[in-house]
């Protein structure tokens, strides 16, 4: 049977409205929530500092070690993306060992695993400190981490993010572009006088698409497969009797471990013709040595999980960037920005009971 204690946490988590309010207007943010989460924390004996902006902030609650021992970071993301057609996404319900609603699975599971396992490591008494980072905005920049990293160091990190109780050591990373096509207003009756800005958009989709070919036909990751290209967004045009002054595209490429935003956008210059390109955020991708320390540990706390890659970015690579080895590692379910959402309560358990192994021994 699953922890009662661990699943009313999560229960209580879920409850939550946190709505990231830079992806859905009106969205609640990480107020509310980080205010659960640090009296949480300190409920558990831990030591809570909150920081950022007041409206969007981020927890770091930290089990103190008694000192000359390596320090642990356990992150995990407090917003979540819209609930649009869900029927009851705050009123978290369990059926067959699952709980359903929206952020169960990405990611208040693991949100729940790491502040009971840096109440375990408390009690344990550890020499190394356990850092939970509870953060804002993974879901769109990422303030929350980077925040973080301003006051935080450790000596190995986890990301909580769901994989399926697999040790995963390899995201993708993505770059954000637009491309815009100008073109000259007239009247539809006034051809010579008019420039089509969406029909000169037409060649630049099919020279979009011949780049996506390529890119999965070449390099793969033995983890992550090939990187991809796709349109995301398409606008233009003022009426249907007018012809359209501009149109603007908007549209995204995956990238593997080596491939950089510049390569990115060189790629995407020529495809772009006469189109004006717009290179907007860009995240690196995130790669570990599946034979490092802190793989291994997780690993053999795990009862050798397998090593496995996720498709989708996670602050792991931030963390990467700044110095601290990282590998994610999280709960099993399913519906991550679906209308259907669930998390399984015994991976949740299981979770929580790795990362306080690993702390045990990487802190001890």
């Amino acid at each position: 049977m699953p922890d009662e204690t661990l699943t009313e946490l999560l229960r209580q988590l879920v409850a939550i409205d946190s709505v990231n309010p830079t992806l859905v207007a009106g969205g609640a943010g990480e107020r509310e929530i980080a205010a659960f989460v640090a009296d949480s924390a300190r409920e558990r004996g831990l030591d809570v500092e909150v920081i950022g902006d007041a409206e969007r902030p981020s927890v770091i609650a930290t089990a103190r070690g008694s000192g000359g021992g390596r320090s642990l970071l356990l992150n995990g993301h407090l917003d979540t993306v819209g609930v649009a057609e869900m029927e009851r996404p705050f009123e978290p319900h369990i059926e067959g060992g699952r709980m359903h609603g929206r952020g169960t699975y990405d990611m208040k599971g693991g949100v729940a695993a790491i502040l009971d396992a840096a109440a375990r490591a408390r009690e344990r008494g550890l020499r190394g400190d356990v850092v939970v980072t509870a953060v804002a905005d993974e879901e769109v920049a990422s303030a929350g981490t980077e925040a973080v990293l301003e006051r935080v160091r450790a000596d190995a990190a986890i990301v909580v993010e769901p994989t399926e109780l697999q040790a995963a050591v390899a995201h993708k990373g993505f770059a954000g572009f637009e491309i815009e096509t100008a073109g000259v207003a007239a009247h539809g009756s006034r051809p010579h006088l008019g420039v089509d800005a969406i029909a000169k958009m037409g060649p630049i989709l099919v020279a979009l698409r011949e780049l996506d070919a390529r890119v999965q036909a070449g390099p793969r990751h033995p983890l992550l497969g090939p990187g991809s290209l796709h349109a995301s967004l398409i606008e233009g045009g003022q009426e249907f009797s007018s012809y359209p002054a501009r149109c603007v595209l908007t549209g995204e490429r995956r990238t593997l471990p080596g491939e950089t935003v510049e390569d990115v956008e060189r790629e995407l210059r020529e495809a772009a013709g006469d189109g004006a390109l717009r290179m907007l955020v860009g995240r690196e991708p995130f790669e570990i040595d599946p034979e490092h320390e802190l793989v291994r540990i997780v690993r053999r706390c795990a009862a050798e999980a397998e090593v496995a890659g996720v498709s989708f970015w996670a602050d792991s690579a931030l963390l990467a960037r700044a110095g601290i080895p990282t590998v994610l590692y999280g709960p099993i379910g399913e519906g991550a920005h679906a209308v259907e959402e669930w998390v399984d309560l015994a991976s949740v358990d299981a979770c929580a009971a790795v990362l306080a192994a690993t702390a045990r021994e990487l802190c001890a």
